[in-house]
């Protein structure tokens, strides 16, 4: 697998976000992952350093992936339930069979996706028919703030490859999800997207 442009920072991206996790994104990823069916086989696409495994459910079971060796090495550190399994893999290629996972989700993964169409494809294929795909993304906002992330897009997406303006509900729409509902935080910068297979 090439290298991740996240591999450099692996070992100081929980320092750098803590802030924010104590502010408002912890509270998010729990209200994410409580969304998630109780029993049953989850994905987490782009698990990162791990920060979701604090709040899955003690019996969870599944696979985590993340394309970014240094950020899995980080997150095999971390306690997790002991049937998720860690997995290096990107969102447009999941080496797992069609109908895989029960549901599925994400937390700040599709601004750095190179193709989210294709990672759609592979969500819409490896869960299960009417599973739950839940998304916690930072997203392009409407107004005169849209038009500033378009610009500070030019700056974030050379240097580390991240996606400032993406507009993610509707990737996920126009790629095969049905979207039923999007809940829009901080001036619609931040969306927990709910959607099904």
């Amino acid at each position: 697998m090439p290298k991740s442009p996240y591999d450099r920072i692996a070992p100081q991206y929980d320092k750098g976000i803590a802030k924010f996790e104590r502010w408002f994104l912890a509270k998010m990823r729990s209200q994410v992952l409580n969304q998630l069916p109780a029993e049953g086989r989850v994905l987490e696409l782009g698990a990162g350093t791990g920060l979701n495994f604090q709040f899955y459910p003690d019996g969870g079971r599944g696979v985590a992936t993340e394309p970014s060796r240094e950020m899995l090495l980080v997150a095999n550190n971390k306690k997790r339930p002991d049937r998720v399994q860690l997995v290096q893999s990107c969102a447009e290629f999941l080496p797992f069979a069609d109908e895989t996972f029960d549901a599925a989700f994400a937390t700040l993964v599709f601004c750095s996706v190179v193709s989210p169409e294709r990672a759609f494809s592979e969500l819409r294929r490896v869960v299960k028919p009417g599973g739950a795909v839940l998304l916690l993304e930072h997203v392009r906002p409407n107004g005169l703030l849209g038009r500033l992330f378009d610009l500070m897009n030019l700056i974030t997406l050379p240097l580390f490859g991240d996606n400032l303006n993406r507009r993610t509900s509707r990737l996920a729409s126009a790629n095969g999800l049905e979207v039923t509902n999007v809940e829009e935080r901080f001036w619609g910068i931040l969306n927990l997207i709910t959607c099904r297979v």
